[in-house]
């Protein structure tokens, strides 16, 4: 995919009833996110840049609006077929819960090739540990990885397949300021290579990073 919109979504609502509360975690989002390019969202905590997340990567449903990735809807398709889109185009770094914890760090990211029939990715499990700084940790259990070490290999797992969309929600929360650096260089090297970046994130230095920033408050984008 080489220009034009990697990812759209088109207003997208999403909504959640506790008792007779209801309450809008999205309120008619559309954005596009074009191959090539970072975009960070940010927000107050609650404003339902999560949630846009997850409905972007098929993780969750909205309740109203579409999402087009690569240009194959994700939105009202069975999970299985949401599973497969996300596979083969998407790579996903959620903010805990990456690495499987029986696995070893290699292990990992070999399951998440094996995930993706249609993978265009040719590193081997090694190639992608030494891509983000892991080449001596391939054998190391993930309870025994530092912050740092966990949010790398939780990117290794994510781009395994190679995915032209990588969707990463505050993959620097929990690390220092030079694992930061670390991560947004693996993120901008995505982009170099035409890949599509969306960040959730609360670091004016991710933000700084990105080529766009779009602000989202009490579920609609007011900025960006």
């Amino acid at each position: 995919m080489n220009g034009g919109a990697a990812l759209t979504a088109r207003e997208l609502y999403r909504f959640y009833h506790a008792g007779d509360d209801e309450t809008f975690a999205l309120r008619g989002v559309s954005l596009d996110i074009g191959a090539g390019e970072m975009v960070a969202i940010m927000g107050p905590s609650g404003s339902g840049k999560s949630t846009l997340l997850s409905c972007l990567a098929g993780l969750d449903e909205p309740d109203g609006g579409s999402v087009t990735v690569a240009g194959k809807r994700m939105t009202r398709r069975p999970e299985a077929t949401r599973a497969a889109l996300r596979a083969r185009w998407i790579g996903v770094l959620l903010q805990s819960g990456n690495l499987i914890e029986h696995l070893t760090v290699a292990q990992n990211i070999a399951f998440a090739r094996s995930l993706s029939a249609g993978s265009s990715s040719t590193g081997s499990p090694s190639q992608i540990l030494a891509s983000v700084g892991l080449a001596e940790r391939g054998s190391a259990q993930p309870s025994t990885l530092s912050g740092g070490e966990a949010a790398r290999a939780g990117i290794g797992v994510a781009i395994a397949n190679d995915p032209p969309i990588l969707l990463a929600d505050e993959p620097t929360a929990e690390v220092d300021a030079e694992n930061e650096r670390i991560v947004l260089e693996l993120l901008r090297a995505r982009v170099a290579g035409g890949g599509a970046v969306l960040v959730v994130t609360h670091s004016s230095r991710v933000a700084d990073a990105a080529d766009r920033v779009i602000v989202i408050d009490d579920g609609r984008i007011v900025d960006g």
